[in-house]
């Protein structure tokens, strides 16, 4: 399973009104393992993708934007990535809000390893429906 990393300025741009994680669009970015993001990061020209000529739309669903006794959770729909030619290889996967004036990050999952996808093939992103991408308390 693929490690979360919240972004250290993440919280403050939390605190500044730069997000609105309930109608903001979220999307994804690949990354390549030598070109890997930091929880110092804080804005997506801090990274340095990979081609996306090949690779399905990156945008994310929000399922649920909700807080309940004091702690809100972000729920996002799993987003199926489809090759038409090779993507890749990568990874990291950093999400970042692409409303946001400057493409703020948010965070990114460590796959582990390389991921390749060859014409035709899928790589699903499970963003956990029960524990949310992140929780705030």
């Amino acid at each position: 399973m693929a490690t979360f990393t919240k972004i250290q300025s993440f919280v403050e741009a939390v605190a500044e009104k730069k997000h609105d994680l309930s109608s903001d669009t979220l999307t994804v970015a690949l990354t390549a393992p030598a070109n890997a993001p930091a929880a110092t990061n804080d804005v997506l020209a801090d990274l340095t993708e990979i081609a996306y000529t090949n690779c399905s739309a990156r945008a994310i669903t929000t399922t649920s934007s909700t807080e309940t006794t004091g702690t809100y959770k972000l729920i996002l729909t799993d987003l199926v990535l489809t090759a038409s030619g090779t993507v890749g290889p990568f990874r990291y996967i950093a999400i970042y809000n692409a409303t946001a004036t400057n493409d703020e990050l948010i965070g990114f999952y460590d796959y582990g390893s390389e991921i390749t996808l060859a014409s035709g093939e899928t790589f699903t992103i499970d963003f956990s429906a029960a524990n949310g991408v992140l929780q705030l308390a």
